[in-house]
């Protein structure tokens, strides 16, 4: 479980992940060498999986944002998972309990594009039986920081 020193570097690196060593050395308070040792064993640990940019979708002309429960035939899950991964447009998939066994996150460009996608792409998934689109409107809040909320988990 990372210390309170990890979960400085954790929050730094969730706010700014280009800062450098030196600058995320200072900000939490060790010098260049040991900072870099804690973020390489929190990368070992998997607990740092990677780095990435956040893209804006509506900046690069994807309109429209949906979450589609998805109930499939679970013998084909395997398949279904499969071309989960591989479709370019679904940005997550959870597997779920309740009524449906899936949820998807997808972007398209426009409502065309959206009907497309449910009636020729993901109505033809491995086992798909039924679906239910919920259109997102705005975003309230896209991100947490995680190292704020184990420091809030720990509390209670």
């Amino acid at each position: 479980m990372p210390d309170v020193l990890d979960l400085k570097i954790v929050e730094a690196l969730e706010r700014d992940a280009r800062i450098s060593f030196a600058a995320l050395a200072d900000e939490v308070g060790l010098s260049k060498t040991p900072c870099w040792k804690r973020v390489k064993a929190l990368e070992d640990a998997g607990i740092i999986r990677g780095y990435s940019t956040r893209i804006d979708p509506a900046k690069l002309g994807f309109g429209i944002e949906a979450f589609i429960q998805v109930s499939i035939d679970f013998e084909v899950s395997d398949a279904f998972e499969a071309a989960v991964r591989k479709h370019p447009l679904i940005r997550r998939c959870h597997a779920t309990t309740g009524e449906a066994d899936y949820l998807l996150q997808i972007v398209t460009v426009d409502m065309m594009a959206l009907d497309r996608m449910l009636r020729v792409e993901l109505s033809r998934l491995p086992g798909v039986r039924r679906t239910i689109t919920s259109m997102a409107m705005r975003e309230i809040k896209g991100d947490i920081s995680f190292a704020n909320a184990v420091g809030h988990a720990r509390k209670r």
